[in-house]
């Protein structure tokens, strides 16, 4: 700031004024504070020099905006219009992604990327802006060009190269996994190594399949061409590795592949890997029983012998973790154990008919069969039927033929059909009644859990490791709910990979975020935080004011990173060292 003074024949005005530079490159001077005239000035200085004092008093105006400590007015008026295409509201919530985005080097790696491929483009500015958007404003690649300019730095492409650099992004998949692994301050295995694969699918607004857009299995249920996707994930939730297969690939043959990729890639070699009984075929189980790996996966006990059936449902038997004492789980005080979890283990034999030829002279695969009972559990299970039972009565009174559907949990089941009236005479149509056998037979299973194992751990750590596999499946729900990777609209193979690159690139950003809040906080109210997170600029360059509500969460992120954007008003040079702060 400077000190301006205009006189006139009988006085002299004084003013305080700034040098700005305009959105159109063009430097001007604006008045930041009208000190008055010279009779004004001189009653503030005291009968001093006017002259000298208010030197002086714009010098400490320049400490204190250099401390951050001056107070700024701003002036509206009331008769000027705002101009014309002036954006004046912007999102300043990306700052803290932006701040995970290069600590994870991925300037870097698009710098390596862009030199390898000749490609001309900011790439850098261009992923880091799909990464952004894809958390805060999930949309369409078009869409996402337009919303980039909600944040506070502009996007410096167009929207042809965002494009352009989808196909680069995607021949370099693997070398983006493995530096961002490696980069990854939190990422990697701890001692016990243990690594959560799992798979799900990802469907497109298509009627006709093609070599990668497959008609298959949907989780969905929805009649459209899908691609699969197998994500591995650390203890702590933290994705590391992803890759993707056509729609009508077995979901048990994904898993090796993509492990094999990441014990040669990313360096990771004897570890457990936990997955679901979908996963968990014999192959797959062999190939973790060697080189120092292990396995951890559920087992459904209705798959089993009837022997082992009986073994695991009986009521006898039953062990509390580092406890000799055996309990009759039918004589359990229900309120008392009402958190506690009980088990019973033996050996589960190998199946040989399921093996391959090149297993064949292997010796069987020892594999530790633990069944767990919870009273809790049980309830649960029991409350989520008795809702469905409550819908499939409810289409035996209304006298509805009920349509089955593929889901496992559809209430049509418990509904069925007989050409007889209960009591014994012949009925003219179709007569539908509740199946008390198939409730029955699925009550059976209430309570119980198995898993299978050829670890050779303590039951409560195995327990532990299979109880922490619902962090895999939030994963899949973050990025269909939250970052809406689905539908997807692309066509071109090469861009739909590197659509995926996008969203495993986000989920990795927004899960080091998590861990930087201390997971306190749910994935809807960091979002909705971040979203929040708007200033106002005046359009001088004057400040910028901040129009979100300051909350605890807002004071975590704030804390965790370093900074703030929370003061009444924020000078253009204060956010600038922001910016820059979270580009170190």
């Amino acid at each position: 700031m400077k000190l301006t003074v205009t006189k006139s024949k009988n006085s002299a005005s004084f003013f305080v004024q700034k040098t700005i530079r305009k959105s159109n490159g063009h430097v001007s001077s604006v008045t930041v504070e009208k000190l008055g005239n010279l009779d004004a000035v001189r009653k503030k200085a005291g009968g001093a020099d006017p002259y000298a004092w208010a030197r002086e008093y714009v010098e400490e105006l320049n400490r204190r905006e250099k401390e951050g400590q001056q107070e700024i007015i701003q002036r509206f008026s009331q008769t000027k219009l705002i101009q014309k295409g002036q954006k004046r509201r912007f999102n300043t919530g990306y700052l803290f992604l932006q701040d995970i985005y290069y600590e994870l080097g991925i300037d870097r790696i698009c710098s390596d990327i862009s030199e390898r491929n000749g490609f001309r483009y900011d790439l850098d500015g261009i992923f880091s802006r799909l990464v952004y958007s894809r958390i805060l404003y999930p949309d369409s690649k078009r869409a996402t060009f337009t919303l980039s300019k909600r944040f506070l730095e502009q996007p410096t492409f167009g929207l042809h190269q965002i494009y352009r650099a989808l196909s680069v992004l995607s021949g370099e998949n693997d070398f983006i996994q493995e530096q961002l692994f490696s980069n990854n301050p939190y990422a990697g295995h701890d001692g016990k190594g243990v690594l959560y694969y799992d798979c799900t699918n990802y469907s497109f607004e298509i009627e006709q399949e093609d070599d990668f857009r497959r008609f298959g299995h949907a989780k969905n249920h929805r009649p459209s061409p899908i691609v699969q996707m197998g994500l591995f994930m650390d203890r702590h939730g933290m994705p590391l590795a992803f890759d993707l297969s056509p729609g009508n690939t077995n979901e048990q043959l994904t898993l090796k592949p993509l492990e094999e990729k990441v014990i040669h890639d990313l360096g990771i070699g004897k570890i457990v890997v936990c997955t679901d009984a979908g996963l968990s075929g014999n192959a797959n189980r062999r190939f973790n029983n060697r080189g120092g790996r292990s396995f951890i996966t559920t087992q459904s006990i209705k798959t089993l012998t009837e022997e082992l059936q009986d073994f695991c449902l009986s009521p006898e038997g039953w062990r509390l973790p580092g406890s000799d004492a055996v309990y009759d789980i039918r004589a359990l005080d229900e309120e008392k154990e009402k958190d506690r979890i009980f088990f019973k283990e033996t050996w589960l034999p190998e199946d040989r008919r399921k093996r391959k030829k090149e297993d064949a002279l292997e010796p069987d695969l020892e594999q530790h069969l633990i069944v767990t009972y919870s009273i809790r559990y049980r309830d649960y299970l029991r409350s989520i039927r008795n809702g469905q039972i409550e819908r499939a009565r409810k289409m035996v009174d209304d006298g509805r033929k009920p349509r089955r559907g593929r889901n496992q949990n559809d209430p049509a089941r418990f509904v069925a059909c007989d050409h007889m009236t209960q009591d014994g005479e012949s009925a003219d149509g179709e007569v539908y009644y509740l199946d008390s056998g198939r409730i029955d037979s699925e009550e059976r299973y209430d309570g119980f859990y198995a898993v299978c194992t050829n670890l050779d751990e303590d039951v409560s750590t195995v327990i532990g490791i299979n109880k922490n596999r619902w962090q895999i499946e939030e994963c899949f729900r973050i990025l269909k709910s939250e970052f809406n990777a689905q539908p997807i609209y692309l066509q071109r193979e090469d861009r739909i990979r590197a659509h995926f690159i996008v969203c495993f690139t986000a989920l990795l950003v927004y899960r080091i975020l998590e861990r930087k809040l201390d997971n306190k906080y749910t994935c809807e109210e960091i979002l909705n935080t971040l979203l929040d997170m708007e200033m106002f600029s005046s359009g001088e360059k004057m400040g910028y004011v901040p129009l979100f509500e300051r909350t605890d969460i807002t004071d975590a992120l704030h804390k965790s990173f370093g900074f703030r954007t929370d003061y009444e008003i924020m000078t253009d040079s204060r956010i600038r060292q922001i910016i820059k702060k979270t580009k170190v």
